[in-house]
């Protein structure tokens, strides 16, 4: 089991890296890692690579990503979900027609803050890391765009919520931001990533990257060798010679490079597919 790309299912209330040495524990395997880092509190999707496909991550098709999430209207938090609940404000339900004209305005670009509770980086330095220790600092705005928005569930004054958005986005930022068009703050009790991209959980099946690959085939008319052997390549040589990102394929042999006015650069040089 050298080379392995799979999705598993992090539970609630545990570190992504607690949560992949277990992993690693349970597969026996020394290299392992992870993308799409989730939040302590939220349980669902993370895509999981042994050995050498954990170069592949940068390619894959992980974009965009559907959470299914609840939001306690009224509770108010520095964190934006339950950790530090600081005060509850009761008010009356909300007409269904604003809950579903709420959550349509959230579609489209976005421009917001991202939580200060959060592995963003300020300076070098993770910004949960710089929050915990009561440091002075600001967030910058960032934007993400959320291609869809629907309720699933209202139980005042608890609204669940699917959301997909474009990857980098925070959805616990997503909540505040609902709270606060229907005049109230607002923190997630719960968070559920349901997919990135086209990966899903099926009970940790391996997968073949090149079906989860986010890049267009080229092929090398050259001498096959050398790819295989990183030798430097002309962009003459290839079937497809505009500028982008490929990837080619040498019997189970993965090479991934750019073609750009500069030459052809090796991103990634002879990666075996086989497990």
């Amino acid at each position: 089991m050298q080379n392995r790309l799979f999705v598993a299912y992090k539970p609630a209330n545990m570190v992504c890296n607690h949560f992949l040495s277990r992993i690693k524990r349970r597969y026996g395997v020394k290299k392992a890692g992870f993308s799409g880092t989730l939040d302590p509190f939220a349980q669902g999707v993370l895509i999981v690579a042994f050995g050498q496909f954990t170069k592949l991550f940068r390619f894959l098709k992980k974009a965009p990503k559907t959470y299914r999430a609840t939001l306690w209207i009224g509770a108010s938090s520095p964190t934006l979900d339950s950790e530090k609940i600081e005060h509850v404000e009761e008010m009356m339900p909300f007409h269904p027609d604003s809950i579903t004209i709420m959550l349509q305005s959230m579609l489209g670009d976005i421009s917001y803050l991202p939580p200060k509770y959060s592995a963003k980086k300020i300076e070098g330095k993770r910004a949960y890391d710089l929050a915990r220790s009561e440091q002075d600092f600001e967030m910058k705005t960032i934007t993400s765009h959320v291609y869809d928005c629907r309720l699933v569930h209202y139980a005042h004054p608890f609204l669940t919520f699917d959301i997909t958005i474009s990857e980098g986005g925070y959805v616990r930022s997503m909540g505040a931001l609902m709270a606060q068009k229907l005049g109230f703050s607002g923190s997630l009790s719960a968070l559920h990533r349901l997919n990135e991209g086209a990966f899903i959980y099926v009970h940790e099946k391996a997968l073949n990257p090149l079906d989860y690959l986010d890049l267009p085939i080229n092929c090398y008319r050259g001498d096959a060798s050398d790819v295989l052997l990183g030798r430097k390549l002309q962009v003459e040589n290839f079937e497809k010679q505009e500028e982008g990102v490929y990837y080619l394929l040498n019997d189970d042999v993965l090479s991934i490079v750019q073609i750009s006015a500069d030459g052809v650069e090796y991103l990634l040089n002879s990666l075996s597919l086989k497990a």
